[in-house]
């Protein structure tokens, strides 16, 4: 899997990056925004950073975990064919996919902190007003509202990449997964109490109070310097390095800041140029196959665990009213979680920071594209294993392991993109990438909820195919992006 570091830089065009313009006066000291991070380490700042712009994660898993708990009420209350409620989670992810690419285009031109609180008021408010939906037809274009505003949330991401230095970036990206999982759990909790008593409208608008919430406290993070010096607003780039010096009590670099400035912004021609399309079609590629499998996984369990598989057998279904009606036989019919439902969703969900420690370790010594393709193979191993007959427990097991395995990997995927781009396309890059990663979550619900009552065997063996598809993909990538500086132009 080695890849000379020449034949690296060859492939992604990773060439020295050179300071343009006027030259410095003879003997002045001159430092960029790369050398003035390392320089500044990591502290006080970086902890708030961490905090605040982790918290994203709460709000984003809040909003997407959301329609899990909802399904069977608004089945019920609307009687929804499987494929109807299918729909409501492609099209969540199908807004997701759109406003992708047009928030990344946005962030690469006009910042990230500026799209990042537009996506936050966005998401907020059609949440809010998904609450009032009169009838499916409203509730599923709402929805689909709501996730183009949560596509922007991926610009905190870009923020705490861009403010880390090299080497706590292997560490504390992945660390961001414990927001996702808090919000998960948090979804879930809120709905096994709010769901039975005040019902599913009063739950998305609780939901939506931790965004709102958090909007207020963006105030405290200020744009990325490196976005700045791409732009020539060197003076604020200078300004946010010297108050991230301040509160973590260090001095800055001696010396002028200089960066080459970029007229030019990220432009989607720019990831499919030669010297980065290799790279980004594997990228898209492994995106969409994560994506795939992460919410297989997730809209999976209740079928594998209603189906109980116990060689073949089926358990009762998770809750029934009790009467033998021709509609209690309808493919409407109301069947809500019950306690041990809630209970089996909050144990797999846990599972996804079962491997971070194993995780972190393996990123930061094995590499970005090694840990990568070990986790996805064991990925495609434990979706065949859901076929061995065996009780409820042994099945909650293997949901645990592999929530763990697919988060590990979109843990992965999430730093490597981060770290492969240039300061001028990173937006861009992460944007397209989470787009091709929501085709991925479109298609998942078909075939958890429609093909896997057809065929389950087959649709296992779709899902290991995809998964060994990424992990080939992953260890060729033709760059390995561990311990490398980001690189501020292409």
């Amino acid at each position: 899997m080695a890849t000379a570091p020449k034949e690296a830089e060859n492939a992604i065009g990773l060439e020295e990056i050179h300071t343009e313009g006027k030259e410095p006066p003879k003997g002045q000291k001159t430092f960029t925004v790369e050398e003035a991070v390392e320089t500044i380490g990591f502290g006080r700042f970086h902890i708030m950073l961490f905090l605040i712009m982790g918290s994203t994660g709460v709000v984003e898993a809040m909003e997407i975990m959301l329609i899990a708990v909802v399904s069977p009420l608004i089945r019920c209350e609307w009687q929804l064919q499987d494929w109807q409620v299918a729909l409501v989670t492609t099209m969540v992810f199908f807004g997701y996919m759109v406003f992708s690419i047009v928030l990344g285009l946005l962030a690469d031109r006009y910042g990230r902190w500026k799209i990042l609180l537009l996506s936050f008021l966005w998401a907020a408010y059609f949440s809010l007003l998904t609450s009032f939906a009169p009838s499916y037809i409203w509730f599923v274009f709402l929805r689909a509202m709501v996730g183009g505003g949560v596509s922007g949330h991926a610009q905190g991401l870009i923020i705490k990449t861009e403010f880390l230095p090299t080497k706590y970036r292997g560490y504390m990206l992945p660390l961001s997964q414990v927001f996702w999982l808090a919000g998960s759990l948090l979804i879930i909790g809120l709905a096994s109490v709010v769901n039975p008593t005040v019902g599913w409208r009063w739950l998305i608008r609780i939901a939506s109070i931790p965004g709102i919430l958090l909007i207020l406290v963006f105030k405290f993070i200020p744009e990325s310097a490196r976005y700045n010096m791409t732009t020539g607003n060197t003076a604020v780039a200078l300004a946010t390095l010297q108050r991230i010096a301040r509160m973590n009590g260090v001095a800055m670099p001696e010396g002028q800041l200089r960066e080459p400035a970029k007229e030019r912004r990220g432009r989607f021609k720019d990831l499919i140029h030669p010297k980065y399309l290799r790279t980004t079609l594997q990228i898209w590629i492994i995106w969409l196959g994560i994506a795939f499998t992460y919410y297989g996984v997730i809209l999976a369990s209740a079928e594998l665990l209603e189906r109980d598989l116990v060689c073949g057998s089926v358990a009762p279904p998770l809750q029934d009213s009790g009467d033998d009606s021709e509609e209690s036989h309808s493919p409407c019919h109301c069947h809500f979680f019950g306690p041990a439902a809630y209970q089996t969703m909050i144990i797999s969900t846990v599972g996804e920071i079962a491997l971070n420690p194993v995780n972190l370790l393996s990123i930061n010594l094995l590499g970005r594209r090694l840990s990568l393709c070990i986790t996805m193979g064991c990925t495609a191993l434990f979706f065949l294993l859901l076929n061995i007959c065996t009780s409820s427990a042994g099945m909650v097991g293997f949901l645990f392991v592999l929530r763990a395995l697919v988060s590990a990997n979109f843990n992965t995927i999430y730093i490597y993109t981060a770290e492969v781009y240039p300061t001028t396309m990173r937006a861009l890059g992460m944007g397209t990438s989470g787009s091709l990663c929501r085709v991925g979550a479109m298609v998942a619900p078909f075939i958890s909820q429609v093909l896997m009552s057809a065929s389950f065997i087959g649709a296992l063996c779709l899902f290991s195919s995809v998964c060994i598809v990424c992990a080939i993909s992953a260890v060729t990538l033709p760059i390995e992006t561990k311990g490398r500086a980001l690189q501020q132009v292409k």
